[in-house]
């Protein structure tokens, strides 16, 4: 599922793409991922021109001229794709084409993106229970947010009501880059271990964002390029283990990560 560095890729995507032009026409080949009628979106989005792209976890908000907010959040499989091509990519199920007539698609295999239509950012998030996004949040709001918590903190990380963008494969690298067995509650934890995983939370978001962006492998001491029970851990000795932590499938190793 993509991740906060993966919508940051498709905010650049869309920023050099898709900005300040008028958009002639919305179509909209898979009706069920639309929160609105496809005549509203047409009410709404033909004559106005995207202003600013705007991430926040895993949604993207595409601000519009007439202060409307195009909302995507991208389920499994959600990408863009912006060309001037006439036939839509397979997978097609939404598209905006401009004066132009390039095309912005929104193309999701699995059908499980959703896109919305918001007059204000904050209620949208306020009514979908959307918390702060992981790169906005101060070690002092991270500490407080973590303690006395309960449950794992592989769980807290990816509660996207408490902290917004984090998924299942960057929960557990940055758990791996602090040393912290994914198990362990956020209660647990001492304020050194909270603020080594606040570090790692920025570490890894900022590092996997960059590297999206130009292409560039991931650091070979990452855990994401050995997520298979049995493979040896990118950093000792051990060996990668796979367990079920709040309904994920959670790789660490447990050489690194000692379960307390």
């Amino acid at each position: 599922m993509p991740e906060l560095p993966e919508i940051s890729y498709y905010k650049k995507y869309v920023d050099g793409t898709a900005l300040h032009n008028k958009i002639r026409s919305v179509h909209v080949p898979v009706p069920k991922l639309l929160e609105v009628s496809a005549s509203e979106a047409e009410k709404q989005l033909i004559g106005t021109e995207i202003s600013q792209a705007i991430r926040h976890g895993k949604y993207l908000f595409l601000e519009m001229k007439n202060g409307k907010f195009l909302v995507f959040h991208f389920g499994m499989t959600g990408k863009f794709d912006f060309s001037h091509e006439d036939d839509p990519p397979e997978y097609t199920a939404f598209y905006l084409m401009f004066e132009d007539a390039a095309k912005l698609f929104f193309i999701c295999a699995r059908k499980l993106g959703k896109i919305y239509l918001t007059d204000s950012m904050d209620d949208f998030l306020e009514e979908h229970s959307i918390g702060k996004d992981a790169l906005a949040f101060s070690k002092a709001e991270f500490r407080k947010l973590l303690d006395k918590k309960r449950g794992s903190i592989k769980g807290a990380l990816t509660n996207q009501s408490l902290i917004a963008g984090i998924g299942n494969m960057y929960a557990d690298e940055m758990l791996f880059q602090a040393e912290i067995h994914p198990k362990t509650s956020p209660s647990d934890l001492s304020e050194d271990e909270v603020d080594k995983l606040y570090a790692k939370m920025i570490e890894v978001l900022e590092t996997v964002s960059d590297r999206r962006a130009s292409g560039e492998s991931l650091p070979e001491n990452y855990l994401t390029g050995h997520r298979e029970p049995g493979a040896n851990c990118p950093k000792a000795n051990g060996k990668i283990e796979m367990m079920k932590i709040s309904g994920r499938s959670t790789y660490f190793c447990p050489a690194c990560q000692k379960e307390k």
